[in-house]
């Protein structure tokens, strides 16, 4: 079964400002991460890469665009990569939300949480390994797979490859711009890298 290289899109202004943007359409990316995206083409683009697939979210399709381009490859859509609904949260002030009653159990007992309007962690973890599985049996063995999308998605997937209870995927993490290597192998999966950033020399 492939390696799929796990990539959080890069840097933009809602992040700047600490507004949670959860799938508000139009969060592109900023400056800073053009150049992530270009730094990650250019660290991945000598590796034989069969395909790209991204979320639908600009920020993620304009962190792609780099490496597909780099690579001659188009990038496959998956709605079921998007980022976790946030429902009513989204576009708010992290400041505050962390001042909210809520937070204390979104970093201790996020299995519990579900956000208003929106949807559990339980739901963004089951969406999002559906759509590796999905991945996963459409590669061969041995190729290497991009997929760019988001933190908490990213999280909670590797979270489920690695037999980690959900409610301590918080104790992992996912930058901007980062990759995460996940080896899977049928029922078993290897965690080869976590939160790299370039430059990096990746593991044998």
């Amino acid at each position: 079964m492939p390696t799929l290289f796990l990539i959080r899109h890069g840097e933009n202004d809602y992040l700047k400002k600490n507004i949670l943007p959860g799938r508000i359409p139009g969060v592109h990316l900023n400056d800073e991460g053009r150049q992530q995206a270009e730094a990650l083409a250019a660290a991945l683009k000598a590796l034989p890469i069969a395909a790209i697939y991204s979320s639908p979210l600009e920020r993620a399709i304009e962190t792609a665009s780099p490496l597909a381009q780099a690579k001659g490859l188009e990038i496959q859509i998956e709605p079921g990569l998007s980022d976790t609904d946030v429902g009513e949260w989204a576009g708010g002030s992290w400041k505050a939300l962390e001042q909210s009653q809520a937070w204390k159990a979104i970093q201790q007992t996020p299995s519990q949480f579900r956000f208003p309007g929106g949807e559990s962690f339980a739901e963004n973890q089951e969406r999002a390994v559906a759509v590796l599985e999905r991945i996963t049996a459409a590669h061969r063995k041995n190729e290497m797979v991009a997929v760019v999308f988001h933190a908490d998605p990213i999280k909670l997937a590797v979270a489920h490859y690695l037999g980690l209870p959900l409610d301590n995927f918080q104790r992992l993490t996912a930058r901007t711009a980062s990759v995460t290597i996940l080896k899977i192998d049928g029922a078993n999966a290897k965690l080869l890298g976590l939160n790299l950033i370039p430059p990096f020399s990746f593991p044998d």
